[in-house]
């Protein structure tokens, strides 16, 4: 099956841990073998996984998808980091600098999963790995008042460029829920781009919609994904 290479509705795909599967009640892992089926598939179909920065900075975007790894979990070095190399992929990584070698405390049914330190970060980005703000504690910004959402927003990426050396100019949404006051404080931040999941009717590279990927989508389920997508999601003003 070939899939349909318009550009006008990036498509980017939402990953967040690679690693051991069999205790997942959020469904957010899949196992380095299924990641590297599923990036196989992209390859078979003329498609290349590449960073949210390369993606948008390219003339057409054909070919390419984004990929993109919430949280910053330990397992990406070592266990998602060879299967993108092996594909000859690049992606963009969104970490907690308030949660530096801490574990994913927000999801109440575990199980407990480390997170990268500073060190692990900087080897990310030293691979060649966009690093993007995930917000410094995973806050839910739709609920948060002006003084932590400003926090969340501003000083996280101040602490990640400290952090890499680099400039840092894409962010993620926790939970990928956003509101208006959320897209515009993280524009007022300085960001040049932000992933939701559904941005529901906002239209900006501030709020781009992004498709889940897991320990499930096999090759019949990935070409439906990316084909609905192109369908059923409108094109992103200002990209």
């Amino acid at each position: 099956m070939r899939v349909p290479a318009d550009t006008k509705v990036p498509w980017v795909a939402l990953y967040h841990s690679v690693g051991d599967c069999s205790d997942d009640p959020y469904r957010i892992t899949v196992t380095p073998e299924r990641l590297d089926r599923q990036l196989a598939w992209l390859t078979r179909r003329g498609l290349r996984g590449v960073s949210m920065a390369e993606l948008l900075a390219a003339p057409t975007r054909r070919g390419l998808v984004g990929l993109t790894f919430d949280d910053g979990y330990a397992d990406f070095l070592t266990s998602a980091l060879p299967v993108l190399r092996r594909h000859d992929c690049t992606a963009t990584l969104f970490v907690l600098p308030g949660r530096l070698g801490g574990d994913n405390a927000w999801d109440p049914l575990g199980p407990r999963k480390p997170l990268l330190t500073a060190d692990g970060i900087r080897q990310a980005a030293a691979e060649g790995v966009e690093i993007g703000s995930h917000g410094l504690t995973h806050v839910d910004l739709t609920k948060a008042d002006d003084i932590l959402l400003k926090t969340e927003v501003v000083e996280s990426r101040a602490a990640l460029e400290e952090l890499t050396g680099t400039p840092v100019t894409g962010f993620c949404y926790p939970y990928g829920t956003i509101d208006q006051r959320a897209v515009d404080a993280v524009d007022e931040a300085g960001y040049t781009y932000a992933c939701a999941i559904d941005p529901g009717p906002v239209n900006s590279p501030l709020a781009l919609p992004r498709v889940h990927i897991g320990q499930n989508d096999t090759a019949v389920r990935l070409f439906l994904k990316y084909r609905l997508h192109h369908l059923r999601r409108r094109p992103v003003e200002g990209i």
